[in-house]
């Protein structure tokens, strides 16, 4: 050992882990250079997309958005709106059905508990696809497919939000002050609402936030659901002109504008509720 790293006062030097470090710059660029190519392909006009560099900034920008606008009357805006309603109503709901599921399985005790937890966790490892054609057949017989309801509805119910739900609210929410709440008179719905849900609620925001991304960016599930394209969301809207494109190469730019309007309201979202997002889950997680 030297004599400077044994001189009082001096800070260690820190080592960098370069394996990790390099792994984590590979991930970083392979997430963000489609989003700079989109970036920069949106400003192009048709006959810059293929006839300048890649990542050459073009002077067509605003003209894009224009005819993204104009094209049949603003379908695409229409698109976007009825993605917002999915997501924004699904997740609410979802949420509130998570917050209730979550909390039922942490604070009470029942027969087929661990049973119901188990079948969750089971659904969590389901991926969609497996359910979206018995959704459709179920949703048939009740002759809603082809319905906003149709899209609504299977997304009510989170086994991964409740499974967050439920995690958070056994470390946030202490027995005995739902226990105090009781002996004060309180009944079960009030003491739900009044003393667990605010305690519950950071977590929740993280629960909201997973499920409106996950419904915005849902493709099979309207894919299979809908077919008047006035009830499409964003993403199946955005598929629908991109195989227009085959045909109509003018078209691609009109596809990568509106693919870079579809996650501004992500990145908005996730700017407004970032200061729950760091301490969700730990925040619940120290409190006794």
């Amino acid at each position: 050992m030297t004599a400077q790293a044994l001189r009082p006062g001096r800070a260690a030097p820190r080592r960098v882990a370069l394996l990790p470090t390099a792994a984590l710059l590979l991930g970083a660029l392979y997430c963000l250079v489609p989003v700079a190519w989109v970036l920069v392909a949106s400003t192009k006009a048709g006959d810059e997309l293929f006839s300048t560099f890649t990542f050459a900034p073009g002077t067509g920008l605003l003209d894009n958005i224009a005819d993204l606008s104009a094209y049949r009357d603003g379908v695409y805006w229409r698109w976007m709106a009825n993605s917002v309603l999915y997501a924004g109503v699904g997740a609410v709901l979802s949420c509130a059905v998570s917050a209730l599921g979550g909390y039922a399985l942490a604070v009470y005790r029942f027969r087929g508990r661990e049973a119901v937890f188990g079948v969750l966790l089971a659904g969590v490892l389901m991926p969609p696809v497996i359910l979206a054609v018995p959704q459709y057949l179920l949703l048939a017989e009740a002759d809603l497919a082809g319905s906003r309801l149709s899209v609504l509805l299977p997304v009510l119910l989170s086994p991964y939000g409740i499974y967050l739900a439920r995690i958070y609210a056994t470390a946030a929410v202490p027995s005995d002050v739902l226990e105090a709440a009781r002996m004060d008179g309180a009944g079960e719905w009030r003491t739900f609402r009044t003393i667990a849900l605010p305690m519950m609620l950071p977590g929740l925001v993280t629960i909201f936030l997973f499920q409106f991304v996950a419904i915005w960016n849902n493709f099979l599930l309207p894919f299979i659901m809908l077919s008047d394209d006035e009830k499409f969301p964003m993403t199946l809207g955005l598929y629908t002109l991109l195989n227009q494109g085959s045909n109509s190469p003018s078209l691609y730019t009109l596809v990568i504008t509106g693919s870079l309007l579809a996650v501004l309201p992500l990145i908005a979202l996730f700017l407004f509720i970032q200061r729950f997002w760091s301490l969700d889950l730990l925040t619940g997680a120290v409190k006794s």
